[in-house]
């Protein structure tokens, strides 16, 4: 039996489920991203509301190419694959957002510090 028809399938569906959570991803990151208020970014010394939603969403938008290719190409996504260099590029974005600007925005929405419990300051 020749290992081509069993690697290429496994090999495929990987690809296509690393294109479709990263695309998860950046989908939670531009929606994040929208429910905040903007002066909430600029009130913890982040780049502007505006740039991460154009950031965000240019991430979505090259996620969206990646799984849709995937799907019409069978499997095989190209230059914008799930590993090609802009599929990378969105994906570290949008984690960038999440890792660093997502929980600045939403403790500065809160107006208090991280340091809160249940009952108050700690």
């Amino acid at each position: 039996m020749d290992g081509e028809l069993i690697i290429l399938p496994v090999e495929r569906a990987v690809y296509f489920i690393l294109a479709f959570v990263a695309f998860g991803l950046e989908l939670w990151a531009v929606v994040d991203c929208a429910r905040h208020r903007a002066n909430a970014f600029e009130a913890t010394g982040k780049r502007t509301k505006s740039f991460w939603l154009a950031l965000t969403g240019g991430a979505v938008l090259v996620g969206a190419i990646s799984v849709f290719s995937m799907l019409n190409n069978g499997g095989n996504g190209g230059f914008f694959g799930t590993l090609g260099l802009f599929g990378l590029a969105a994906v570290v974005a949008a984690s960038v957002y999440l890792a660093d600007v997502r929980p600045a925005v939403k403790d500065a929405g809160r107006g208090g510090t991280r340091n809160t419990g249940p009952y108050g300051p700690w």
